[in-house]
């Protein structure tokens, strides 16, 4: 099974950790990239394209202002970002200029994907820079994107960006083998696939103790949720581990895959079901929701038991039941004053709706 959803990867997203791209002493670690990259181009001359989604520039931030621990502070991070960014960038094309291979920075925050025109021109950029032999690195614009910082991660920024192309592949290089079942015990194990992220998976994840990192083995795991769902395989493997990237795209077993959803999202249901911060949201009855998640209904109005949030007509709503429980998401044909006034009329059309 491994080695046929890999077979067909033909274009591979990958997400390269800050604990991969810097050492012990928080340095950017040449020498590792350096072995990354010289696998990322053996992918390109198997005529396989990719797209680096890369962290580091904070901590490259980090090294030049002196700071040992991650600030806390917006201002500070950000600053770190702004100095790390351009010393990031000039060593990838340092080292793809050996292979005369020329790279692209793509900034990205969260507006940039939300809005519709700008994820379409997003797509559209980065698909012109494979057709042109470039290999795009995309980071969040943390210089000035304060949301991305404080509660995002690259993860998801990777999930994202493969969910926007579509991409065939997720790669997510991190410091550990994969995930693992009894992480730090001794009878810890690499878990090899997974078909469904559920209690049982979750409880082997936890969050990060490094100093420069964000996120850690949940904050994959939610990356994964995103691509499963959007039909696309992901894998967790060790950036540190020599030849692991080339291993994995050859179908080895190393790494934790994560198999898609055999259904595929198309791409306004995918900008629709993920690229947005939901600030509003509808409770709908028992009824409603066998409609929505059985039967491929629109919401109807009766269906509605209160909305809760502010939200304008036109915007993406989240669709809970009476637990509170989010399972779809939709963009709502009303505002909240005018979900007051409204019965019997759709409130959501099934073609603008998305079961998660």
């Amino acid at each position: 099974m491994r080695a046929k959803l890999l077979k067909n990867a033909n274009l591979a997203v990958v997400k390269l950790g800050t604990g991969i791209l810097t050492d012990n002493r928080n340095r950017l670690a040449s020498g590792r990239i350096k072995q990354i990259v010289g696998q990322v181009e053996r992918a390109r001359r198997s005529g396989r394209e990719v797209v680096l989604v890369s962290s580091g520039a904070v901590a490259a931030g980090m090294e030049v202002l002196g700071h040992r621990i991650r600030p806390s502070r917006l201002e500070e991070l950000q600053a770190c970002a702004a100095v790390g960014q351009s010393r990031l960038m000039a060593v990838y094309q340092e080292l793809f200029s050996a292979f005369d291979v020329q790279t692209a920075q793509v900034l990205l925050t969260h507006a940039d994907l939300q809005d519709h025109d700008r994820h379409l021109n997003a797509r559209n950029t980065l698909m012109a820079l494979l057709a042109g032999g470039v290999v795009p690195i995309v980071n969040e614009n943390d210089a000035v994107s304060f949301t991305e910082l404080t509660v995002g991660d690259n993860d998801k920024l990777a999930a994202l960006v493969a969910t926007l192309l579509p991409a065939d592949l997720l790669v997510l290089l991190t410091t550990v083998e994969g995930l693992v079942r009894n992480y730090g015990k001794s009878n810890a194990k690499v878990v090899s696939s997974v078909k469904k992220i559920d209690g049982p998976t979750r409880k082997h994840a936890g969050g990060t103790q490094s100093n420069t990192s964000v996120g850690g083995m949940l904050s994959k795991l939610k990356a994964a949720e995103i691509v499963m769902r959007a039909g696309i395989p992901m894998i967790i493997g060790n950036g540190a581990s020599r030849g692991v990237l080339s291993k994995m795209l050859a179908g080895e077993a190393v790494g934790t895959l994560f198999h898609p959803n055999e259904s595929k999202l198309k791409g306004r249901k995918r900008w629709i079901a993920f690229f947005h911060h939901p600030e509003g949201r509808v409770i709908v009855d028992k009824g409603a929701k066998l409609a929505l998640r059985e039967r491929g209904m629109s919401l109807l109005a009766p269906g509605v038991v209160r909305c809760e949030g502010e939200f304008a007509a036109g915007d993406v709503i989240r669709i809970c039941d009476t637990e509170g429980t989010e399972f779809a998401r939709g963009i709502t044909k009303y505002s909240l004053e005018q979900m007051n006034a409204t019965t019997g009329k759709v409130v959501v059309h099934r073609d603008h709706l998305v079961v998660l």
